[in-house]
């Protein structure tokens, strides 16, 4: 990625966990991530790169002001929507009754950023670039490549991300989950959306966040080995081989080898 991103496109993930330093290590042996701790002007939070290039944001669970959480959050990896003015965002968020959950605020001069939810529940961040876009890889092996929500509510989610950034909803044409729906973004496809009734009873509403991997497999066998558990084993479908994944702090995740679609003769 050399430009910034389309407001309404997902830009960046971030994980917070109770040990970070654990997190690091599963990341980097899994994927090749490089990255330490950050300073303490940022609380620590580390910028994972890969070639370089920066990837995903892994932070130590705390408070605003630097105590433990009691009780901890849950371990998630927050996938970020891209806007050009969050504050307005904000307004609209709010209008069509999702809640602010934190934010909005200053990451010193690489942006502006707010944690959110939609009305369903599913909690997700909004990214205001300044000097920082966001993710410099994408769609390469340990990279992120699709962002997909699941929500309780199709018609009404849909109708929420729609009113709040500039996305458009089209049921897509793949064989796939019933209603699966896309997001897109200046008519490209940026992220999907599904229907909770397609996964395990008492899964809540939910932003999951898929990596490409170049052998599904192996990064499954190898994520077991790290002390990972396999939430949905690797499998063939439209898209591709998948496989979704939680890691050894209980971070759901997905990786999949996609393939294009097949073209019209």
């Amino acid at each position: 990625m050399n430009s910034p991103y389309k407001p309404g496109t997902p830009c960046w993930i971030d994980l917070m966990v109770p040990d970070q330093q654990a997190a690091l290590d599963f990341y980097a042996d899994l994927f090749g991530w490089q990255g330490e701790i950050g300073p303490p002007e940022t609380g620590g939070y580390s910028v994972c790169t890969l070639k370089g290039k920066p990837v995903a944001g892994i932070m130590k669970a705390m408070n605003p002001d630097g105590t433990v959480p009691d009780p901890m959050p849950p371990t998630v990896w927050t996938t970020y929507l891209a806007t050009d003015a969050i504050d307005s965002t904000l307004k609209s968020v709010t209008d069509a009754h999702g809640a602010v959950v934190m934010g909005p605020m200053d990451v010193m001069d690489l942006g502006r950023m707010a944690i959110v939810t939609d009305p369903t529940g599913a909690a997700f961040g909004l990214w205001q670039a300044g000097t920082f876009d966001g993710a410099g890889i994408v769609n390469e092996h340990g990279a992120l490549i699709w962002s997909e929500l699941s929500t309780s509510d199709v018609p009404a989610a849909a109708a929420f991300y729609t009113s709040v950034l500039p996305v458009s909803t089209a049921a897509s044409h793949a064989p796939g989950p019933e209603g699966y729906t896309e997001f897109k973004v200046g008519g490209r496809a940026v992220g999907g959306m599904m229907d909770l009734k397609n996964l395990p009873p008492g899964t809540p509403p939910n932003w999951l966040a898929y990596f490409h991997a170049d052998d599904v497999d192996e990064v499954q066998a190898a994520a077991v080995r790290g002390g990972a558990s396999v939430l949905m084993p690797a499998f063939d479908m439209v898209a591709g081989r998948m496989a979704v994944l939680a890691d050894p702090q209980g971070a759901p995740f997905a990786v999949i080898t996609a393939t294009a679609p097949e073209q019209p003769v």
